[in-house]
């Protein structure tokens, strides 16, 4: 039986997922800080038209959305270090090329190659193999808050970097933290002792079909792809608008940036407490698409003033939080218990390709139509986005909880199974027998978890 339980993260647990949360972070903060400066930095290289600098802006998306998913199964074979330090190098790789290069085109062969560094898997893959069951969730959510942390730094930083180094001085610290997250690679991170498939938190092959005949999880799949198709989008023309209509220096950009992204964080806080409170996720999930669009039609209109661009910003922002923040909820709330890692790693590749799809269209969209065409853009998409998640279903508000029952034969997994759904609380349960794992969907607040555990083996 297992009597190791306990509630909070042990020393050897806080110190690697402290360490893979920083990997992540320097992959996000390379990818990031250049959103809010590539459009001006790009008028100075050479071949430059405005398709191509959304394309430089969004190719990673592509790259890392073909790769992720095979090479986190690449690491079930042959080990989680050795691919992520690989990764990591091809970003550094990439990093090095772009800032090196004066042409579009290398600065785009650049990005495609930062994103094909596409690690993100492969580090979800090690947090779950040096972790114990019940503490997977809070450690996804270091890793998690990491990711919307480095964004919003990221916009931040890109400016004020840009002003003492410029953005090619940017690819070079890229390269150079690379560099440093495969020495933490090496050095921090413990090997695991077996590195073994975690359906909760890795894309199994064999329930991709199921997944993808999923339509509520295609609908979710939809908006991730449509908030950063949105998001990447803007980017393209944000940076111009600040300069050209309202006589921003880039190095000033921060000054916008910075409030905005605070303002619309904490707006976005009592939302997101209220929904999760009184099990009102959908109305608000639904109203932020709505709001979302609404500020893609306001930046739209703009006409040159300050406080209207601001106004709209935040409101973009407040929005795109409380949306980015609901959405791997409720893939963890719509998933199948065994199936909620291959869910996750379709939502991350759709994620990216929106990105890709972001960038590529919105500079094709700035060529021909300027820079109100991209952000209607972003409404006709939220447009779309809306009617999809109305007809949603409204999630169970149930969490997810893996067991380590031991290996078991498919009867006694059966008979497992059963036992299992019968503890107050638990409303699904899955046994996968020759992995010795039970997977669960849980109603917390009425979970009897002593009973639960008895079912556990050391």
């Amino acid at each position: 039986m297992q009597s190791g339980y306990s509630d909070s993260l042990s020393p050897a647990e806080l110190r690697a997922s402290g360490a893979l949360a920083s990997i992540y972070a320097v992959r996000m903060l390379g990818l990031f800080m250049i959103l809010p400066v590539f459009a001006l930095y790009a008028e100075g290289l050479a071949h430059v038209t405005p398709f191509l600098v959304g394309l430089a802006i969004g190719i990673y998306g592509l790259t890392q959305a073909l790769l992720q998913i095979p090479l986190g199964v690449l690491s079930d074979r042959v080990g989680r270090k050795p691919v992520m330090v690989a990764g990591l190098l091809v970003f550094a790789a990439g990093s090095v090329l772009a800032a090196v290069s004066d042409s579009i085109y290398g600065v785009i062969a650049g990005r495609a190659l930062q994103g094909a560094g596409a690690i993100a898997a492969v580090v979800l893959a090690l947090a779950a193999d040096l972790t114990r069951e019940e503490h997977r969730t809070k450690v996804m959510a270091i890793i998690g808050l990491t990711i919307g942390v480095s964004f919003s730094v990221a916009l931040v930083a890109g400016p004020v970097l840009d002003r003492w180094v410029g953005v090619s001085g940017i690819f070079w610290l890229t390269a150079l933290l690379a560099i440093v997250a495969i020495g933490i690679t090496l050095l921090l991170i413990p090997t695991p002792v077996t590195a073994r498939v975690h359906r909760d938190a890795q894309a199994v092959p064999g329930s991709f079909g199921d997944v993808l005949r999923d339509p509520q999880l295609l609908r979710l799949d939809a908006g991730i792809f449509v908030l950063h198709m949105v998001l990447t989008a803007n980017f393209v023309v944000l940076p111009l608008l600040l300069r050209d209509s309202l006589g921003l220096d880039s190095a000033q950009h921060w000054w916008i940036y910075l409030p905005v992204l605070l303002a619309g964080f904490f707006a976005m806080v009592p939302f997101i407490i209220y929904a999760e409170k009184h099990r009102r996720m959908k109305p608000v999930f639904v109203g932020a698409i709505a709001v979302l669009g609404v500020a893609q039609l306001a930046l739209a209109g703009n006409g040159g003033s300050m406080v209207w661009l601001v106004v709209a910003l935040f409101v973009f922002f407040a929005a795109f939080n409380l949306l980015e923040a609901s959405l791997p909820s409720l893939i963890a709330k719509m998933a199948p218990p065994d199936r909620k890692g291959t869910a996750m790693g379709v939502y991350s590749s759709t994620q990216f390709l929106g990105i890709f799809v972001g960038g590529a269209v919105g500079g094709l969209l700035h060529a021909r139509y300027g820079v109100q065409g991209v952000f209607l853009l972003g409404a006709l998409g939220t447009l779309i986005w809306l009617g999809l998640a109305m007809s949603m279903r409204r999630p169970r508000y149930l969490s997810s909880y893996v067991l380590n029952v031991g290996t078991l034969a498919e009867k006694e997994a059966e008979s497992l199974a059963m036992k299992l759904t019968a503890v107050r609380g638990v409303a699904e349960a899955v046994v996968i027998g020759e992995e010795g794992m039970a997977y669960l969907k849980v109603e917390r607040h009425a979970l009897d978890e002593a009973a639960l555990r008895r079912f556990a083996v050391a």
